[in-house]
């Protein structure tokens, strides 16, 4: 495999810091070994030199070149699966989770805050209702953040409110979360790994992993060099099959973004006045936001598995025009995709494929938050402190049978039977 430039998107045309990274070269030693430089591995690293350790991280591209640097930029709270994790475990959801749904945020805040990240972090979401049934959905979320006490302002708003808010009548209500934002994740990402090196960690960017040797050190090899280490974490997410044991354990499955011309006041004072981000319930989704500079970014999945902007953009300006048809001569600056992780069980997969080589994958959309959540929870686990790792780990993931080679005709299948839930 050989190492990749950043995808043509809008987060790496505005990226205010563009990593430089020298790849790894000859025999190297650490106390822990990171493979992946996204925002599970780049928090964990952080988290853990924070705690003195010496940390090797080892990316194949760039800094944050998969998921984390394309996403929508969303911070939603929550975590996928959460039902499976309780009912596995024989506890009450809100027994198990509470607060933990939103660790990833007080993460994310208090790191912008204390290494001065500028990644245009705004506070501000709504979940639309697009049928009754979400309606009833909605509601049931604004009960529990009221029992919950929720810091944040938190309400529903009824179909004329949302018009009001994000201009368009698509939606029949909305639940308004000022707990949850948005953010630019590659400038995000890449402040994380400033952060990190700053305190002591090496990172090796355009450096592929070949193999890992598991032995009582396992040493993590590329084709230039090594490391070897007292622990090992895997952090490609959908980018990587390292290790047989992770194949076949979730579906690669690919999601798309365009990025308009910047807006003029006028427009964004109609579509957007609360620069809220977006999310409708489907499976088979959309979001949007705007993003610093008044471009929209708009982005769902489309069942399609390449890379050529056209396609991108015709599929995604259709999409965006049912609800926006006032931005029909808007020009469409930027389109791109990536792939994200969703496990069968849509639970985030933490475990271990020898007693000392740690994996975290598989966040079904919801990384910002939860990959912040997970870089805690791995620090803490090589610490010795394992029982939020526990927690998921214990949770075994399901394996289809040649999903590792099949993945695309499966996931074409998946979205059309999506599709049809999504309408009903």
């Amino acid at each position: 495999m050989q190492p990749q430039t950043h995808t043509n998107s809008y987060y790496a045309a505005t990226v205010n810091d563009v990593t430089d990274f020298a790849p790894l070269l000859g025999e190297n030693s650490a106390d822990v070994c990171v493979i992946g430089a996204g925002f599970t591995g780049i928090s964990t690293a952080l988290h853990l030199a924070e705690r003195g350790y010496n940390v090797h991280v080892v990316e194949a591209n760039k800094v944050g070149w998969g998921a984390s640097g394309r996403n929508g930029g969303q911070m939603i709270g929550g975590i996928a699966g959460e039902e499976n994790i309780a009912k596995h475990h024989g506890r009450d959801v809100e027994d198990v989770f509470g607060e933990l749904r939103w660790a990833g945020h007080k993460i994310i805040r208090e790191c912008v805050q204390k290494y001065r990240i500028e990644c245009d972090l705004k506070f501000g979401y709504l979940d639309v209702a697009i049928k009754k049934r979400h309606l009833r959905d909605l509601e049931a979320d604004y009960e529990r953040l009221l029992k919950a006490d929720f810091p944040h302002e938190f309400r529903l708003l009824s179909k004329s409110e949302t018009q009001e808010a994000i201009g368009t009548d698509a939606y029949v209500g909305a639940l308004l979360n000022m707990g949850n934002g948005h953010l630019h994740p590659l400038k995000m990402c890449v402040g994380e790994a400033r952060a990190a090196v700053s305190l002591g960690t090496t990172v090796y960017e355009r450096s592929p992993v070949l193999h890992i040797e598991h032995s009582g050190r396992p040493r993590v090899v590329t084709q230039q060099g090594s490391v070897t280490a007292d622990a090992v974490v895997i952090a490609g997410n959908a980018y990587h099959d390292l290790d047989r044991k992770l194949r076949g354990v979730m579906f690669p499955v690919h999601s798309f973004i365009i990025a308009t011309e910047p807006l003029s006041e006028d427009i964004v004072s109609t579509i957007n006045p609360m620069d809220l981000a977006v999310c409708d319930p489907n499976f088979v989704l959309q979001y949007f936001r705007l993003s610093a500079d008044k471009r929209l970014l708009f982005g769902g999945r489309i069942n399609y598995f390449g890379d050529d902007p056209e396609i991108i953009k015709n599929n995604l300006r259709r999409k965006m025009l049912k609800i926006y048809p006032q931005l029909a001569n808007i020009g469409i600056d930027y389109a791109w995709g990536g792939t994200i992780g969703v496990p069968i069980t849509r639970v985030p997969q933490l475990g271990r494929v020898s007693p000392n080589v740690f994996y975290c994958q598989g966040y079904s959309g919801h990384g910002v938050n939860v990959t912040h959540l997970m870089g805690k929870i791995l620090a803490d686990a090589v610490a010795g402190t394992l029982e939020q790792f526990d927690l998921f780990a214990d949770v075994k993931p399901f394996t289809v049978p040649g999903a590792h080679w099949l993945s695309k005709p499966m996931v074409a299948l998946g979205m059309l039977y999506y599709q049809m839930r999504d309408r009903l």
